[in-house]
Order: structure tokens, then C-alpha cells, then sequence
């Protein structure tokens, strides 16, 4: 029997199928090298390998989904209110600070360092992530990312 995990992996997996089965009839145009189903294949394949993965899993580990059936609704609220925060900190910080700060306070959320090790190792993931995530955007997709009023950075 599978949890809600479970159903809701089946549900994206089934989803994924039926749209990656709709992006085969889009027709190509013969002037450009890539049709208008590539990108979306890609995608759909993609969340239809982690689906079936998701079900997978919650097959697998059924006998020991019991004990550990308790969630932590503070942190899913926390973690919203940071996104939330997030969110509207990005016209006024721009991507890049507003990045590296969401970035650290959902690592040091759902991982509290025991340390000075621990400080680094947050204040290094979101460095990386930040600017991984600028460089692929802004200058590999070419897509700009929000400058912020108060920095203009």
C-alpha cells in the first residue's frame, strides 16, 4: 500500500507520461534544428524518472514509513516564510544577495551547525549556489536576473 507520497508520485509520474506522450504530435519546423517538443521532453522525462523513483522508494520503505509518519509542520512553515521573504527581498537585494541569503537561511534551517565548520560550510553552499545559478542564467540562457533597487547589484 502506498502513502500519500506514494500517490502523489504515481499521480506527477502519470502526468509526465501524458504530457511527454502530447509533445510528440507538435510538428517541426524544418528551418530550426530543435522542434518545439525538445526542451518539454527533456523536462517531462526527466520528473517522470524522479516520479517513478518517488513511487520506487515509497514501495520500498513501506514497513519503516510508520515511526517516521510524524512531520514537522514548523519547519514547512518556516521554510515557506523564508521563500516568502525571499520572494519580496528580490526587487530591493537583487538576485545575487537575495540568492546567497535564502540560500543560507534554509541551510542553517534544516541543518543547524554544530560549529565553525558548520558556518562555513552554509556560508560556502550558498556562494556556489549562487553563483552556479547566476552564471547559467544570466549568461549561458541569457536571461536577466533582477538587479535590486537598494544595491543595484
Amino acid at each position: 500500500m502506498l502513502s500519500r507520497d506514494g500517490w502523489g508520485g504515481l499521480v506527477a509520474l502519470a502526468a509526465s507520461l501524458l504530457l511527454f506522450g502530447l509533445t510528440l504530435d507538435l510538428k517541426d519546423n524544418p528551418l530550426v534544428p530543435i522542434g518545439p517538443g525538445f526542451y518539454p521532453r527533456i523536462v517531462l522525462a526527466i520528473s517522470a524518472v524522479l516520479a517513478a523513483a518517488v513511487v520506487l522508494a515509497d514501495w520500498r520503505d513501506r514497513g519503516r514509513r510508520r515511526a517516521a509518519e510524524t512531520a514537522n509542520y514548523r519547519l514547512v512553515a518556516a521554510m515557506f516564510a523564508i521563500f516568502t521573504l525571499y520572494v519580496g527581498a528580490l526587487p530591493y537585494l537583487g538576485f545575487r544577495v537575495a540568492t546567497f541569503v535564502y540560500v543560507a537561511a534554509t541551510n542553517l534551517l534544516l541543518d543547524p551547525p554544530r560549529g565553525a565548520k558548520g558556518w562555513l560550510r552554509a556560508a560556502a553552499v550558498a556562494l556556489v549556489t549562487t553563483a552556479v545559478v547566476y552564471v547559467v542564467f544570466e549568461h549561458y540562457l541569457t536571461v536577466l536576473m533582477p538587479r535590486g533597487r537598494w544595491t543595484g547589484f
